[in-house]
């Protein structure tokens, strides 16, 4: 299963979500639950143990990166393969580290 962390009012994502109607697997990252345990991570959502996922795909919003860093962390550390890595997710957010003089 593939696994997309969203922020739902992105103009990306909504062309994302309209390219793809027939994908049912989008997930808002604000809504997650994470269980931080040192021999099994895992993640709830609404109420639910997220299982089966094989990558995800996050595109999370810069208003919400602390969290959904954390949410794409947790993901790695369960050793899913996700499509951008959470330290690149906050780098990139830094402006003054990415800026190229």
């Amino acid at each position: 299963m593939l696994f997309y962390l969203v922020t739902k009012n992105l103009y990306s994502t909504k062309s994302l979500i309209e390219a793809e109607r027939d994908m049912k697997y989008y997930y808002d990252h604000m809504k997650c639950v994470l269980v931080i345990e040192q021999s099994r991570p895992h993640i709830y959502y609404n109420g639910k143990e997220v299982t089966g996922v094989n990558a995800v795909i996050p595109r999370i919003g810069a208003c919400a990166t602390f969290y959904g860093s954390a949410v794409v962390r947790q993901f790695e550390m369960m050793k899913i393969f996700t499509a951008v890595e959470s330290q690149a997710l906050v780098r990139s957010r830094d402006k003054l580290r990415v800026y190229k003089y």
